[in-house]
Protein backbone atom coordinates (compact mmCIF):
# COMPACT_ATOMS: atom_id res chain seq x y z
CA UNK A 1 0.00 0.00 0.00
CA UNK A 2 2.88 2.85 0.96
CA UNK A 3 4.51 1.27 -2.76
CA UNK A 4 1.13 2.55 -3.76
CA UNK A 5 1.05 5.86 -2.25
CA UNK A 6 4.26 7.18 -3.20
CA UNK A 7 3.90 6.23 -7.16
CA UNK A 8 0.09 7.83 -6.48
CA UNK A 9 1.89 11.06 -4.48
CA UNK A 10 4.78 10.97 -7.35
CA UNK A 11 1.56 11.19 -9.87
CA UNK A 12 0.29 14.55 -8.29
CA UNK A 13 3.30 15.77 -8.38
CA UNK A 14 4.04 15.61 -12.11
CA UNK A 15 0.80 16.85 -12.48
CA UNK A 16 1.04 19.67 -10.69
CA UNK A 17 4.53 20.47 -12.48
CA UNK A 18 2.28 20.14 -15.74
CA UNK A 19 -0.49 22.38 -14.41
CA UNK A 20 1.68 25.18 -14.01
CA UNK A 21 2.65 25.68 -17.26
CA UNK A 22 2.27 23.59 -19.80
CA UNK A 23 0.03 23.82 -22.49
CA UNK A 24 -2.23 20.48 -23.26
CA UNK A 25 -1.35 19.41 -27.14
CA UNK A 26 -4.46 19.37 -29.36
CA UNK A 27 -4.48 17.19 -32.16
CA UNK A 28 -6.91 16.66 -34.68
CA UNK A 29 -6.16 13.24 -36.50
CA UNK A 30 -5.39 9.91 -34.62
CA UNK A 31 -2.27 9.42 -37.07
CA UNK A 32 -0.99 11.92 -34.61
CA UNK A 33 -2.53 10.74 -31.56
CA UNK A 34 -1.08 7.44 -32.20
CA UNK A 35 2.58 8.90 -33.34
CA UNK A 36 2.51 11.31 -30.04
CA UNK A 37 1.81 8.26 -27.61
CA UNK A 38 4.32 5.75 -29.37
CA UNK A 39 7.22 8.35 -29.01
CA UNK A 40 6.59 8.79 -24.69
CA UNK A 41 6.02 4.85 -24.43
CA UNK A 42 9.19 4.34 -26.66
CA UNK A 43 11.33 6.86 -24.00
CA UNK A 44 9.85 4.30 -21.12
CA UNK A 45 6.87 6.37 -20.08
CA UNK A 46 3.32 5.50 -19.25
CA UNK A 47 0.45 6.53 -20.75
CA UNK A 48 -3.42 6.37 -19.21
CA UNK A 49 -5.73 7.25 -21.75
CA UNK A 50 -9.39 7.87 -21.12
CA UNK A 51 -11.61 7.49 -24.12
CA UNK A 52 -14.92 10.11 -24.07
CA UNK A 53 -17.63 11.57 -26.17
CA UNK A 54 -16.67 15.32 -24.86
CA UNK A 55 -19.40 17.58 -23.04
CA UNK A 56 -16.86 16.93 -20.51
CA UNK A 57 -18.15 17.03 -16.45
CA UNK A 58 -16.93 16.26 -13.25
CA UNK A 59 -17.33 12.82 -13.96
CA UNK A 60 -15.04 12.55 -16.76
CA UNK A 61 -12.47 14.80 -14.64
CA UNK A 62 -12.10 12.72 -12.03
CA UNK A 63 -11.02 9.84 -14.33
CA UNK A 64 -8.36 12.36 -16.18
CA UNK A 65 -7.18 13.61 -12.86
CA UNK A 66 -6.37 9.31 -11.58
CA UNK A 67 -5.05 8.71 -14.72
CA UNK A 68 -2.77 11.59 -14.34
CA UNK A 69 -1.75 10.61 -10.96
CA UNK A 70 -0.82 6.98 -11.68
CA UNK A 71 0.64 7.51 -15.06
CA UNK A 72 3.59 10.05 -16.58
CA UNK A 73 1.48 11.22 -18.84
CA UNK A 74 -2.71 10.86 -19.20
CA UNK A 75 -4.19 11.62 -22.83
CA UNK A 76 -8.29 11.67 -23.51
CA UNK A 77 -10.32 11.23 -27.07
CA UNK A 78 -12.82 12.94 -27.76
CA UNK A 79 -14.91 11.78 -30.85
CA UNK A 80 -18.53 11.38 -30.67
CA UNK A 81 -18.80 7.71 -32.02
CA UNK A 82 -21.80 7.16 -34.91
CA UNK A 83 -21.29 3.65 -34.37
CA UNK A 84 -22.68 3.67 -30.96
CA UNK A 85 -25.81 5.48 -31.71
CA UNK A 86 -29.33 3.87 -33.06
CA UNK A 87 -31.10 7.30 -32.97
CA UNK A 88 -29.96 9.79 -35.40
CA UNK A 89 -31.86 12.69 -33.64
CA UNK A 90 -29.67 11.35 -30.70
CA UNK A 91 -26.55 11.34 -32.32
CA UNK A 92 -27.44 15.25 -33.73
CA UNK A 93 -28.22 16.69 -30.33
CA UNK A 94 -25.54 15.79 -28.60
CA UNK A 95 -23.50 18.82 -26.98
CA UNK A 96 -20.29 19.36 -28.75
CA UNK A 97 -17.42 21.62 -27.48
CA UNK A 98 -14.05 20.51 -28.56
CA UNK A 99 -12.06 23.72 -27.30
CA UNK A 100 -14.04 24.28 -23.78
CA UNK A 101 -13.50 20.10 -23.36
CA UNK A 102 -9.89 21.09 -24.11
CA UNK A 103 -9.27 23.71 -21.35
CA UNK A 104 -10.91 21.44 -18.94
CA UNK A 105 -8.37 19.26 -19.42
CA UNK A 106 -5.75 21.30 -19.42
CA UNK A 107 -6.82 22.50 -15.75
CA UNK A 108 -6.37 18.82 -14.03
CA UNK A 109 -2.80 18.07 -16.18
CA UNK A 110 -4.14 16.19 -19.33
CA UNK A 111 -1.15 16.30 -21.93
CA UNK A 112 -3.06 15.00 -24.99
CA UNK A 113 -6.42 15.60 -25.76
CA UNK A 114 -6.97 13.99 -29.76
CA UNK A 115 -10.12 13.93 -31.88
CA UNK A 116 -10.99 12.44 -35.38
CA UNK A 117 -13.27 11.78 -37.99
CA UNK A 118 -14.77 8.09 -38.51
CA UNK A 119 -12.68 8.14 -41.89
CA UNK A 120 -9.72 9.19 -40.13
CA UNK A 121 -10.48 6.00 -37.47
CA UNK A 122 -11.12 4.04 -40.39
CA UNK A 123 -9.27 5.45 -43.28
CA UNK A 124 -10.54 3.13 -46.60
CA UNK A 125 -12.62 1.21 -44.74
CA UNK A 126 -16.16 3.46 -45.24
CA UNK A 127 -18.75 2.92 -48.03
CA UNK A 128 -19.75 5.62 -50.32
CA UNK A 129 -22.42 6.82 -47.68
CA UNK A 130 -19.78 6.95 -45.59
CA UNK A 131 -21.17 3.48 -43.64
CA UNK A 132 -18.49 1.08 -42.04
CA UNK A 133 -19.39 -2.50 -43.09
CA UNK A 134 -21.29 -3.94 -40.69
CA UNK A 135 -19.31 -7.10 -41.39
CA UNK A 136 -15.89 -4.64 -39.84
CA UNK A 137 -17.56 -4.24 -36.32
CA UNK A 138 -16.20 -5.90 -33.25
CA UNK A 139 -18.38 -8.53 -31.31
CA UNK A 140 -18.96 -7.11 -28.05
CA UNK A 141 -19.47 -10.77 -26.27
CA UNK A 142 -22.32 -11.81 -24.03
CA UNK A 143 -21.47 -8.72 -21.96
CA UNK A 144 -23.47 -6.61 -24.53
CA UNK A 145 -26.83 -9.09 -24.09
CA UNK A 146 -30.00 -7.85 -22.46
CA UNK A 147 -31.05 -4.42 -21.14
CA UNK A 148 -28.62 -1.56 -23.09
CA UNK A 149 -27.89 -4.48 -25.83
CA UNK A 150 -31.76 -4.91 -26.37
CA UNK A 151 -32.73 -1.22 -25.51
CA UNK A 152 -30.08 0.33 -28.44
CA UNK A 153 -29.38 -2.04 -31.30
CA UNK A 154 -25.76 -2.23 -32.49
CA UNK A 155 -24.78 -0.01 -29.38
CA UNK A 156 -22.35 -2.02 -28.20
CA UNK A 157 -21.15 -3.35 -31.07
CA UNK A 158 -20.40 0.56 -32.14
CA UNK A 159 -18.51 0.70 -29.04
CA UNK A 160 -16.61 -2.22 -28.74
CA UNK A 161 -15.51 -1.10 -32.58
CA UNK A 162 -14.56 2.39 -31.69
CA UNK A 163 -12.69 1.66 -28.36
CA UNK A 164 -10.55 -1.03 -29.90
CA UNK A 165 -9.24 1.08 -32.48
CA UNK A 166 -8.56 3.64 -29.67
CA UNK A 167 -6.71 1.03 -27.82
CA UNK A 168 -4.80 0.54 -31.34
CA UNK A 169 -4.21 4.46 -31.41
CA UNK A 170 -3.23 4.81 -28.10
CA UNK A 171 -2.03 1.55 -26.66
CA UNK A 172 -1.97 2.37 -23.10
CA UNK A 173 -1.03 1.26 -20.17
CA UNK A 174 -3.98 1.98 -18.51
CA UNK A 175 -7.21 2.93 -19.63
CA UNK A 176 -10.01 4.56 -16.98
CA UNK A 177 -13.95 4.40 -17.22
CA UNK A 178 -16.57 5.47 -14.95
CA UNK A 179 -19.09 3.22 -13.19
CA UNK A 180 -22.15 5.06 -14.39
CA UNK A 181 -22.33 2.96 -17.51
CA UNK A 182 -21.89 -0.25 -16.07
CA UNK A 183 -23.05 -2.91 -18.90
CA UNK A 184 -20.06 -0.55 -20.71
CA UNK A 185 -17.63 -1.10 -18.33
CA UNK A 186 -18.09 -5.24 -18.34
CA UNK A 187 -18.06 -4.90 -22.42
CA UNK A 188 -15.04 -3.11 -22.27
CA UNK A 189 -13.44 -5.17 -19.91
CA UNK A 190 -13.94 -8.19 -22.35
CA UNK A 191 -12.20 -6.55 -25.28
CA UNK A 192 -9.45 -5.56 -23.28
CA UNK A 193 -8.60 -9.35 -22.23
CA UNK A 194 -9.00 -10.45 -25.75
CA UNK A 195 -6.54 -8.23 -26.68
CA UNK A 196 -4.44 -8.55 -23.83
CA UNK A 197 -4.81 -5.21 -22.51
CA UNK A 198 -4.73 -2.49 -21.43
CA UNK A 199 -5.51 -2.70 -17.95
CA UNK A 200 -8.74 -1.27 -17.40
CA UNK A 201 -9.47 0.40 -13.83
CA UNK A 202 -13.66 1.61 -13.40
CA UNK A 203 -13.78 4.19 -11.30
CA UNK A 204 -17.30 5.47 -8.76
CA UNK A 205 -20.06 7.11 -10.04
CA UNK A 206 -19.44 10.71 -9.55
CA UNK A 207 -22.52 12.83 -8.63
CA UNK A 208 -24.22 16.09 -8.21
CA UNK A 209 -25.18 17.30 -5.33
CA UNK A 210 -28.69 16.04 -5.69
CA UNK A 211 -27.66 13.05 -6.36
CA UNK A 212 -28.16 13.06 -9.83
CA UNK A 213 -25.28 10.76 -11.75
CA UNK A 214 -23.16 13.24 -13.81
CA UNK A 215 -23.90 12.81 -17.61
CA UNK A 216 -23.06 14.97 -20.43
CA UNK A 217 -27.08 14.84 -21.18
CA UNK A 218 -28.08 16.36 -18.18
CA UNK A 219 -27.06 19.75 -19.77
CA UNK A 220 -30.19 18.83 -21.90
CA UNK A 221 -32.32 18.81 -19.36
CA UNK A 222 -34.58 21.72 -18.01
CA UNK A 223 -35.05 22.75 -14.29
CA UNK A 224 -37.81 20.94 -13.62
CA UNK A 225 -37.19 17.44 -15.55
CA UNK A 226 -33.31 18.12 -13.50
CA UNK A 227 -35.22 17.57 -10.25
CA UNK A 228 -37.40 14.54 -11.59
CA UNK A 229 -34.45 13.20 -12.88
CA UNK A 230 -32.96 12.60 -8.99
CA UNK A 231 -35.65 9.69 -9.20
CA UNK A 232 -33.57 7.30 -10.72
CA UNK A 233 -30.57 7.56 -7.98
CA UNK A 234 -33.21 7.87 -4.95
CA UNK A 235 -35.03 4.44 -6.46
CA UNK A 236 -31.94 2.79 -6.46
CA UNK A 237 -31.46 4.01 -2.67
CA UNK A 238 -34.58 2.95 -1.69
CA UNK A 239 -33.83 -0.89 -3.26
CA UNK A 240 -30.94 -0.87 -1.88
CA UNK A 241 -32.11 0.02 1.82
CA UNK A 242 -34.28 -3.10 1.00
CA UNK A 243 -31.55 -4.96 0.05
CA UNK A 244 -29.90 -4.28 3.34
CA UNK A 245 -33.06 -5.49 5.30
CA UNK A 246 -33.05 -8.61 4.41
CA UNK A 247 -34.82 -8.40 0.72
CA UNK A 248 -32.94 -10.84 -1.97
CA UNK A 249 -35.93 -11.73 -4.74
CA UNK A 250 -35.03 -10.59 -7.68
CA UNK A 251 -38.47 -10.05 -9.74
CA UNK A 252 -39.60 -8.41 -6.42
CA UNK A 253 -36.58 -5.70 -6.06
CA UNK A 254 -37.00 -4.90 -9.47
CA UNK A 255 -41.13 -4.32 -8.84
CA UNK A 256 -40.03 -1.94 -6.25
CA UNK A 257 -37.29 0.02 -8.85
CA UNK A 258 -39.41 0.35 -11.58
CA UNK A 259 -42.64 1.43 -8.94
CA UNK A 260 -40.74 4.30 -7.30
CA UNK A 261 -39.43 5.36 -10.62
CA UNK A 262 -43.03 5.51 -12.66
CA UNK A 263 -44.42 7.27 -9.57
CA UNK A 264 -42.51 10.41 -10.54
CA UNK A 265 -43.91 9.84 -14.27
CA UNK A 266 -40.95 9.07 -15.94
CA UNK A 267 -40.50 6.35 -18.84
CA UNK A 268 -39.21 3.71 -17.39
CA UNK A 269 -36.87 1.64 -20.44
CA UNK A 270 -36.01 -0.98 -17.74
CA UNK A 271 -35.64 -1.05 -14.14
CA UNK A 272 -33.94 -4.62 -13.32
CA UNK A 273 -31.18 -6.41 -11.05
CA UNK A 274 -28.41 -8.63 -12.35
CA UNK A 275 -25.25 -11.16 -10.55
CA UNK A 276 -22.38 -8.58 -11.34
CA UNK A 277 -20.27 -11.67 -11.29
CA UNK A 278 -22.42 -13.40 -13.88
CA UNK A 279 -24.10 -11.48 -16.34
CA UNK A 280 -27.23 -12.41 -18.00
CA UNK A 281 -29.42 -10.76 -20.97
CA UNK A 282 -32.43 -11.62 -19.04
CA UNK A 283 -32.93 -11.11 -15.24
CA UNK A 284 -32.29 -13.34 -13.28
CA UNK A 285 -34.89 -15.65 -11.06
CA UNK A 286 -34.87 -16.25 -7.38
CA UNK A 287 -33.13 -14.54 -5.16
CA UNK A 288 -29.47 -13.11 -5.35
CA UNK A 289 -26.44 -13.57 -2.86
CA UNK A 290 -25.19 -10.20 -4.69
CA UNK A 291 -26.37 -7.47 -6.71
CA UNK A 292 -26.78 -4.33 -8.77
CA UNK A 293 -29.59 -2.53 -9.62
CA UNK A 294 -30.18 -1.08 -13.11
CA UNK A 295 -31.89 1.37 -14.88
CA UNK A 296 -32.57 3.49 -17.86
CA UNK A 297 -35.61 6.42 -18.00
CA UNK A 298 -36.33 8.99 -20.37
CA UNK A 299 -37.23 12.57 -18.36
CA UNK A 300 -38.72 14.56 -21.05
CA UNK A 301 -36.83 13.47 -24.17
CA UNK A 302 -33.53 12.77 -22.70
CA UNK A 303 -32.24 9.47 -21.98
CA UNK A 304 -30.10 8.53 -18.48
CA UNK A 305 -29.04 5.79 -16.97
CA UNK A 306 -27.98 4.92 -13.54
CA UNK A 307 -26.58 1.38 -11.01
CA UNK A 308 -26.21 0.73 -7.73
CA UNK A 309 -23.85 -2.34 -6.30
CA UNK A 310 -26.16 -3.22 -3.67
CA UNK A 311 -25.26 -3.73 0.22
CA UNK A 312 -21.84 -1.87 -0.36
CA UNK A 313 -21.03 1.90 -0.47
CA UNK A 314 -23.11 4.07 -2.44
CA UNK A 315 -21.17 3.72 -5.94
CA UNK A 316 -19.43 0.55 -5.82
CA UNK A 317 -17.33 0.95 -3.08
CA UNK A 318 -16.69 -1.64 -0.49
Amino acid sequence: MLGADRARARGRARARARRSGAVIERLADPAEARAWCAERRESGASVGFVPTMGALHIGHLSLVERAVAENDFACVSVFVNPLQFDDPSDLECYPRDFEGDARLLEGVGCAMVFTGTLEQFFPGELSADGALASARLVDPGPAAEGLEGACRSGHFGGVATIVERLFEVVEPERAYFGRKDYQQALVIADLARRRGGPRGIVCDIVRESSGLACSSRNALLTDGERERAVCLSRSLETVDAAWREGARDAALLGALLRENLERVGVEVEYAELRDPERWSAAAPLGELERAVALVAARVGGVRLIDNRVLGVGGDGRG
